[in-house]
């Protein structure tokens, strides 16, 4: 089914009134709760995310997945609607979307319970699409902003990877400021917590690299108890900031906040020692490019998704992708393709011999 043709079908749903019954909460946090819920009338299984409205603070979640649309790696808005609480003024947004089995979070549990290693070959598999939503989701001008493993959601049957949650996702404008106390502790660009209110969307691609790397190795890769702590656990594997690095995360940071010794930085084969062990070069490569101090040192989307590390999937004759992995749009290759003026579709969809970036 062609995205236009899914889009027309939303659509049409979206303009019908739906019955739904909450059947499970399968999941909470400060932002609400999320029920597993069927529709009445066609007996299909959603998930709600319910969210209380606090009139002081503006909700983009629904504007910006309406702006998103229909995408392979990107959760399935299928309907909204609002309903009061037990208070006179209280007032929920209740999203409706399709229902995803599993996330990135779980099947990292699952693996560590039985003592093994997440395959590699769905390692790849589960990165390409990341970067490919990550990508679109740029190219769309939205920042998620909380890139983490339970934000990835996985179809344990086709090993497709959709994002979800964008409660705190914001379309970035240039030269207007942002909030840095944002983003999951462990998944935080070193800009952020540097206190950069000018940052760009590659924050979403540090996020990235972290959940790669999580993959990779079985634990996150920064697991700080702290904000200051988080820092020192970067600082462990990248060094410490130099003077140029720190003004490439915030010009505006002064010394005065956070004061480490000269820390010299960690070769990367010592960790992600599974990657050399296994002759995973290219996946070496790739995470020390896109986990750079330097925001603008960093790969972005056209530098990830043409990585050799990738390679296997697009001469893989054996292990069963999911479904659209390399069917770009004209949209996405064009964005692609401004990042990188190289860039065209065997960049992604086969196997290529030139360097990764």
């Amino acid at each position: 089914m062609s995205n236009e043709v899914r889009e027309q079908s939303l659509l049409r749903r979206q303009q019908q009134p739906v019955t739904y019954t909450a059947e499970k909460v399968i999941g909470n946090g400060s932002f609400g709760v999320v029920y597993q819920a069927v529709a009445l009338d066609t007996k299909e299984v959603v998930a709600i995310k319910k969210v209380y409205q606090d009139r002081r603070y503006k909700n983009r979640e629904l504007q910006i997945m309406k702006d998103l649309g229909v995408h392979p790696n990107i959760v399935t808005l299928q309907h909204a609607f609002y309903t009061n609480g037990d208070k006179p003024e209280e007032l929920f947004l209740n999203v409706v979307m399709e229902f995803v089995s599993d996330n990135v979070y779980k099947v990292l549990k699952n693996h560590a319970k039985l003592n093994e290693q997440v395959p590699l070959m769905l390692i790849k598999c589960y990165s390409y699409q990341l970067a490919r939503g990550i990508a679109y989701m740029h190219a769309c001008g939205i920042c998620h902003r909380d890139i983490k493993p339970q934000n990835l959601l996985i179809c344990a049957k086709t090993h497709a990877l959709k994002l979800c949650d964008f409660g705190s996702a914001k379309r970035l404008i240039a030269n207007e400021p942002n909030v840095s106390y944002i983003c999951s502790r462990y998944y935080r660009a070193p800009e952020l917590i540097f206190g950069a209110v000018h940052y760009t969307h590659v924050v979403d691609n540090w996020s990235m690299g972290c959940v790669i790397g999580e993959l990779v190795q079985g634990s996150p890769m920064f697991p700080g108890e702290n904000g200051v702590d988080q820092l020192v656990q970067i600082i462990k594997v990248l060094g410490t900031p130099t003077k140029s690095q720190l003004a490439c995360m915030n010009p505006n940071h002064t010394n005065d906040s956070f004061r480490f010794p000269h820390i010299g930085s960690k070769s990367w084969d010592k960790v992600l020692t599974r990657f050399k062990d296994s002759g995973e070069e290219d996946g070496i490569e790739l995470i020390s490019n896109i986990l750079q101090y330097d925001p603008n040192s960093r790969w972005n989307s056209a530098e990830i998704l043409s990585s050799r590390f990738f390679d296997d999937l697009r001469t893989n004759t054996k292990f069963v992708l999911p479904p659209n992995i390399f069917d770009f749009s004209d949209s996405e290759l064009s964005y692609l393709k401004s990042l990188s003026g190289q860039f065209n579709r065997d960049s992604v969809s086969t196997a290529t011999t030139s360097p990764g970036r």
